[in-house]
């Protein structure tokens, strides 16, 4: 094999392929995206910004430059045809570090993740590329790509290599038609129109969800003084309508005194899609976002769900690359996300049919939903956004917490050691699950995110107490060669102390304080007292600590990490 061109090439400029580029960037290797449009998108898409995706900006360093496009707090309700709320989302927990949910711009967030390409040497982002092209050939990649000139003709074409391709093309992706795996699930007749204007005209700050049986609206308030609203069209409305300027005011004038004096900014036609492929992956090629899944509007989870995809697939990658763990890693990738993005497809798919209800099956959800609210643990359940699927491992790089088996772990443990614990703690097993982000003081910061202290790869953490204790030297090497960063969980009150006796450990221990309890009470609900986090958060094992050893090989086998020593220990592309 001659030298390559890069080591990932990705196909499409969106918001999951620049991410990707970046986090692969971030740790140290290339990626060539190659983008057909001759600039990105100028116009709204996506609107809805999750917790979870805003860890993986922080990761990709680019949330500072992101931030001031979005706005906090971001609340939904859903609202009936004379406007009396039905059911309010407005969920006040900030486990991940953040407020769960944010009002975004699009293609100004896309603009900062372009931008972000330029940080690394060997990344690029090639505008005119249209790809025509793909070869699998084992131990790498050819891609083909028309370039095409200032008119959209081709000019002529260039074949890039590298050791992966990754197809972010969306929905109509020419990556996975190349596959040939099927794209399951539905795609419905409506058709909705969206429209986004300037100057605010209403100035509320949030998003109704109007189930309106005479016609479903959504109206929404995003950052910088824009307001949309999308509103669905009848079967027996032609398409061709919305460009007729009366229908148009007739949609707007229910909201707004004078529909003429509203300054458009955009305005298109789109159709919700609910489908998923069948796989996401064939050989040295991937499939992430919209050209692995289409999701509809209702959650604003189209846009966090391609986030996830590349914060799943960005590691993994990173870690073959650098010889940190066989290809067999990479079949995770789509065992671990595909489930996920089905669950989450259903449930906007509800989300929809709630919204469309007739005359008839509309009084009937408003009854449904007026008794709903007089429980508070119902009530909850949507104010928390308790019903959205949150993303839970249960096969791939995680380890069974009542066996200790690798590559399946069960949400509950029946019977184990762990027994004496489960009336305190519970049965559910944190594995495959998001580890928190609280707040917490370290010997050299005050009042810091977890992830600044733990960083962007793998970490082991017990607490109380010291890790090293637990592990043999054989282990320790293992943790020094997989750049395994090992912490101690500790109360605010002792951290000084432990800072002291762990000085000499054999390896480096960062003693973190915890400084608000949210720490104790995570391990306090959980019969565990170490766990061992993946590069993105996610928990892959949780165990006693005297079962570390055994945690550790669960680990190592889970995700098909090399266990030869002396090699690989380099801290390349690793922030800290």
């Amino acid at each position: 094999m001659s030298t390559l061109d890069t080591d990932v090439v990705i196909m499409g400029a969106g918001p999951v392929g620049l991410t990707l580029a970046n986090l692969i960037g971030m740790r140290g290797h290339r990626a060539i995206v190659l983008e057909a449009r001759s600039e990105l998108i100028d116009y709204p898409r996506g609107v809805g910004l999750d917790d979870e995706a805003i860890r993986t900006l922080c990761t990709a360093g680019l949330w500072g430059q992101i931030e001031p496009f979005t706005v906090p707090h971001h609340v939904v309700r859903l609202v009936n045809g004379e406007g009396r709320v039905l059911a309010a989302n407005d969920p006040q927990t900030q486990e991940f570090g953040f407020p769960r949910k944010h009002g975004f711009i699009q293609p100004l967030v896309d603009r900062e993740l372009a931008a972000g390409l330029d940080r690394f040497t060997g990344t690029e982002l090639r505008f005119s590329h249209r790809v025509v092209g793909l070869e699998d050939l084992g131990d790498h990649v050819s891609v083909t790509a028309e370039q095409l000139d200032a008119d959209g003709n081709v000019a002529g074409t260039v074949t890039v290599t590298g050791r992966y391709a990754v197809g972010c093309e969306g929905g109509s992706s020419f990556t996975r038609k190349w596959m040939g795996v099927e794209f399951e699930g539905k795609s419905p007749s409506t058709r909705w129109v969206v429209v986004d204007v300037d100057d605010d005209p209403i100035g509320a700050p949030n998003v109704y969800l109007g189930a309106d049986p005479r016609r479903p609206y959504v109206s929404i308030g995003l950052p910088q003084g824009i307001r949309r609203w999308e509103f669905m069209l009848h079967d027996n409305e032609p398409t061709g309508l919305v460009d007729d300027p009366d229908f148009m005011s007739s949609l707007l004038e229910r909201f707004v005194p004078d529909p003429a004096a509203l300054t458009i900014i955009n305005q298109r036609t789109f159709t919700h899609h609910g489908r998923v492929a069948g796989s996401f992956r064939k050989g040295n090629v991937f499939l992430a976002g919209d050209a692995a899944h289409l999701m509809p509007v209702w959650l604003g989870q189209g846009w966090n769900s391609g986030m996830r995809d590349a914060t799943n697939l960005a590691w993994k990658l990173t870690s073959v690359l650098r010889g940190d763990a066989s290809e067999n890693l990479l079949d995770s990738y789509s065992d671990e996300r595909h489930k996920h993005v089905a669950d989450m497809i259903d449930v906007n798919m509800a989300v929809g049919s709630i919204m469309k209800m007739g005359r008839f099956g509309g009084k009937v959800r408003d009854i449904s939903a007026s008794a709903l609210n007089l429980v508070p643990k119902w009530k909850s359940y949507f104010t928390e956004l308790r019903f959205k699927p949150m993303p839970r491992y249960a096969t791939g790089v995680v380890v069974d917490q009542a066996t200790l088996r690798p590559g399946q772990a069960e949400a509950t443990f029946k019977s184990s050691k762990l027994a004496p614990f489960v009336d305190s703690a519970g049965s559910i097993s944190p594995v495959g699950l998001q580890f928190i982000q609280p707040r917490v003081n370290t010997g050299e910061h005050t009042n810091i995110l977890l992830d600044e202290v733990i960083g962007d790869w793998w970490a082991l953490a017990t607490w109380g107490t010291n890790p090293t204790k637990f592990l043999s030297a054989n282990d320790l090497e293992l943790i020094r060669r997989h750049r395994v960063k090992l912490i101690s969980f500790m109360p605010e009150t002792q951290r000084r102390w432990a800072e002291k006796r762990y000085a000499d450990s054999p390896t480096p221990v960062t003693v973190v304080g915890d400084t608000s309890g949210a720490l104790k009470r995570w391990f306090d609900v959980r019969a565990c007292g170490l766990i061992i986090l993946r590069p993105d958060r996610f928990v892959a094992a949780a165990s006693l600590t005297q079962q570390a050893p055994r945690a550790l090989a669960g680990v190592i086998a889970a995700g098909s990490l090399s266990t030869a020593l002396g090699t690989g220990t380099g801290t390349e592309g690793v922030r800290s």
